[in-house]
């Protein structure tokens, strides 16, 4: 369900009188964001989950704790953390080294 947020406010960088958890707006989001990538030379079209995306991802493969990436990433188990990003990267390597086996004709010879 969607309830406007773009991301959760974090609990301590909040205003006097106002809780955690409540939306950002999104406009100021991306107006930062925007700000963020011009200063650091990223490409148009590179958005804020993908550099995330492969935080977690390289987090993960670097034996990092399984219960601090989720905690860092703010997502609500480490089991959902672990189901969307733990096996991604080996399960891409195998599938290109099985391709390109099968390019060149060694598929038959495992």
């Amino acid at each position: 369900m969607d309830h406007g947020l773009v991301f959760a406010r974090d609990g301590f960088r909040l205003q006097k009188g106002r809780t955690a958890g409540g939306p950002q707006d999104p406009e100021k989001v991306s107006a930062r964001w925007r700000t963020a990538r011009a200063r650091m030379k990223l490409p148009d079209g590179f958005r804020l989950h993908d550099w995330r995306a492969s935080k977690i991802t390289n987090d993960l493969d670097s034996h990092e704790n399984p219960v601090e990436v989720p905690a860092n990433a703010r997502h609500h188990s480490p089991g959902y953390t672990m189901t969307r990003y733990g096996r991604r990267r080996a399960e891409g390597a195998k599938k290109l080294a099985a391709s390109s086996a099968s390019r060149i004709g060694l598929a038959s010879l495992v």
